[in-house]
């Protein structure tokens, strides 16, 4: 049992891009299908499906995405936010991850998004990773 899904996801996804590996394979939650979810729309991955399993939780089959020299999209992987320390940052705080080049991902009472749309949208959550 995990506590920490999406800690786990993230782990999974940074050894597997390390590794050179096509895909990886992650337990499916609402939250980590969101974070995929802005992963895919800012380019990070190619893609994912939910596939039924016997616990009928499901899984997640992670596409992953490699440039033509075979460098990995992401590079690097934070998480910030964690089970015993949530960060919590109005939208005037939310971080710049490389300058604007990287992203971090909020959670907030719209969903889950990056923080540029959050600052768009004017709204603050949890920010739940940065990733570069």
């Amino acid at each position: 049992m995990h506590s920490d899904p999406i800690a786990d996801m993230l782990t999974r996804i940074r050894n597997a891009a390390k590794a050179e590996q096509a895909t990886v394979v992650i337990k499916a939650s609402g939250i980590c299908q969101g974070v995929l979810r802005v992963l895919l729309n800012e380019g990070y991955i190619s893609g994912f499906d939910k596939i039924d399993d016997a616990t009928g939780q499901g899984i997640l089959k992670v596409e992953l995405k490699y440039a033509y020299d075979g460098t990995p999209a992401i590079t690097e992987v934070k998480r910030v936010s964690k089970t015993g320390r949530r960060v919590y940052s109005p939208v005037k705080n939310l971080p710049y991850v490389m300058n604007g080049m990287g992203i971090a991902v909020v959670s907030t009472n719209k969903g889950v998004m990056t923080d540029k749309q959050c600052r768009v949208e004017n709204v603050s959550g949890e920010i739940l990773c940065m990733v570069s």
